[in-house]
């Protein structure tokens, strides 16, 4: 007769165990992904992961079709992107790095999102048109910068997180010379203000005018650096440029720069200001 086996309590206790530790692992794995996602929310490091994503796809397929000579081609280009990953993804790594000296690892300070509708992407550009209207006429210098899809999150880092309203007043006072926040740029995200004073990095562009001072080639740079649209008001002679995509329009009026803003974020160019900042 065949006889029934049973586990013993010692061979239970040892898989309970096991499971139990499993459990606890798989979590803290899974928080630490989580905050790393969190982390990266919103800065350029998610394009970065997209490109990469597409040459893991593109190398897989290559493989699976037997392309040899491209299959080659793009795991030789994986080999020299895990030597550059920690050059590429250095502010990303510095922040953590940071938050987590700071103990604010545990801990997620993102601004709050703020859907805005048709009217309310209106009234933003009206806000900012008429802000950098005045800021022109009284020849103060300033700076904006309206985030898009790449995100912004190492350059507001740099600042003072401010989460205000988007008014012409507010942006206005902002920039009135020796005020403590008047020195470098605003950054607008969500359809808010999410930081003041921020530093941005400078335009490399060897091929611009020795006319253009810090403030313009900074609106440049972040251009180039990200989707955002910068907006630069001269000091000196109070005229309003544009920057986008690394290329500055200048001499813009009131008319002009709204109805340039508005082109900009419009459905036409793929997708509606209340969209893109909502996303963030």
């Amino acid at each position: 007769m065949e006889q029934l086996w049973f586990p013993s309590l010692d061979y239970l206790g040892t898989v309970l165990k096991f499971n139990l530790y499993s459990v606890i692992d798989i979590f803290i794995v899974a928080f630490i992904v989580y905050k790393l996602m969190l982390m990266i929310k919103g800065t350029r490091a998610v394009q970065l992961i997209k490109g990469l994503a597409v040459l893991l796809i593109a190398t897989a397929l290559s493989s699976m079709l037997n392309l040899y000579t491209m299959n080659w081609i793009l795991k030789q280009a994986m080999t020299a992107l895990v030597v550059a990953l920690p050059v590429v993804f250095q502010p990303e790594l510095r922040r953590a790095l940071e938050k987590l000296g700071r103990g604010q690892f545990l801990t997620h300070g993102s601004l709050t999102p703020m859907s805005q509708g048709e009217i309310g992407q209106v009234k933003i550009i009206a806000e900012i048109t008429r802000s950098t209207t005045i800021l022109s006429k009284n020849k103060i210098g300033a700076l904006i910068v309206l985030g898009r899809e790449t995100g912004l999150e190492e350059y507001i880092d740099t600042g003072l997180k401010i989460d205000g309203i988007v008014s012409a007043e507010f942006l206005v006072n902002i920039f009135i010379p020796k005020t403590p926040l008047h020195d470098g740029a605003v950054i607008i995200r969500n359809g808010r203000v999410a930081a003041a004073a921020c530093f941005l990095p400078l335009s490399e562009n060897p091929n611009l005018t020795s006319d253009l001072g810090t403030r313009h080639r900074a609106g440049i740079g972040i251009s180039e650096h990200s989707d955002a649209v910068s907006i630069i008001v001269s000091e000196e002679t109070g005229i309003i440029s544009v920057a986008v995509e690394g290329v500055l329009t200048r001499n813009l009026d009131e008319a002009s720069l709204q109805e340039r803003l508005s082109l900009l974020f419009s459905n036409k160019s793929g997708s509606t200001l209340s969209s893109l900042w909502a996303r963030r």
